[in-house]
């Protein structure tokens, strides 16, 4: 055990070790910048702790992460996600341009589309009650698809083909579909939908559904993870193919490397919503319930009333 997990830090350190390497300008001038004092912090606070917790399997934060130095004290991915995160919301305020009912513009037209799909999508999932969830969906999934295009821009690099990534937006998901649940139906009652309803079988349905959710966040990181980043190394060979492929054979490959992009942004949002529909329900009309069944007639006096239909 301990040597399978020494081989795959080994691994990941490679791996973070061929990244920097090939890190983009803006990544080399940050950690000029800043690198130094982010460096001290880490080898008096960070290093020390990584140390201890990675010891107990084997091998060190060193091993796992890679060598520490002032060059690459602050990832390349973390410098990508904050410019995606500042790029989400300049691409949103240039297509918002001048807000007009009469004339909307290209740009405003393009974010009404995207919005009512995401929109539409909320409402056949979840139900009308799960529009109060569209700001955080929305952003998950401009942010998303902000990233994922960035690798086909010079100067520039993915953050989702970075597990760190992948991971700590899986893991936003999966607390934010759990705090929901917590929120509506309390803690009680949101691990007792994890139990099923039927009871004699709990006992078995529960702990398979415990670990189902549990996987969940590493199963959303490692899928959007795969995707971006087989096709970026799919984009790096075509680019290595000798004359006169070097320029037409990734140029001819970007509209795939786009629908890639679009898909999986698509994809992580949908399970999200999904998630979450499981744990959020439609508020019940109580005095509906008094008064008659559901889509039946009444009459209070000699007023109709009509039937409300949900």
């Amino acid at each position: 055990m301990f040597w399978f997990a020494e081989e795959a830090a080994h691994g990941a350190a490679e791996h973070a070790e061929e990244a920097e390497h090939h890190a983009p300008i803006v990544v080399q001038l940050v950690n000029s910048w800043f690198g130094e004092p982010v460096y001290r912090f880490q080898m008096n606070y960070t290093k020390p702790k990584w140390d201890y917790l990675l010891g107990k399997f084997g091998t060190n934060a060193e091993t796992a992460f890679g060598p520490y130095s002032p060059d690459n004290a602050i990832p390349w991915y973390t410098v990508m996600f904050f410019i995606a995160c500042i790029l989400s919301v300049i691409i949103i305020w240039i297509l918002k341009g001048k807000l007009s009912e009469s004339k909307p513009g290209h740009g405003q037209q393009t974010l009404e589309v995207s919005v009512l799909a995401v929109r539409n999508m909320i409402e056949d999932i979840i139900g009308p009650h799960g529009l109060k969830y569209f700001p955080v969906v929305m952003t998950f999934a401009v942010l998303i698809l902000v990233s994922n295009l960035m690798g086909l821009f010079p100067l520039f690099m993915s953050p989702t083909s970075a597990t760190s990534v992948t991971f700590a937006l899986g893991l936003g998901s999966f607390l934010y579909y759990n705090a929901i649940g917590i929120g509506e139906n309390g803690l009680i009652g949101h691990l007792k939908h994890l139990a099923g309803p039927i009871w004699w079988i709990a006992w078995l349905i529960f702990p398979i559904e415990l670990i189902s959710n549990l996987i969940r966040p590493f199963s959303l990181g490692i899928r959007l993870f795969g995707n971006l980043f087989a096709d970026e190394k799919v984009l790096e060979t075509l680019s290595g193919l000798a004359p006169p492929w070097t320029w037409p054979a990734p140029i001819l490959l970007m509209p795939l490397s786009v629908f890639v992009a679009l898909i999986q942004t698509f994809v992580f949002i949908l399970l999200s919503q999904l998630y979450i529909s499981e744990v959020s329900h439609a508020p019940h009309d109580h005095a509906h319930d008094e008064h008659g069944a559901h889509g039946e007639e009444e009459f209070e006096g000699d007023e109709y009333i009509a039937p409300v239909l949900t």
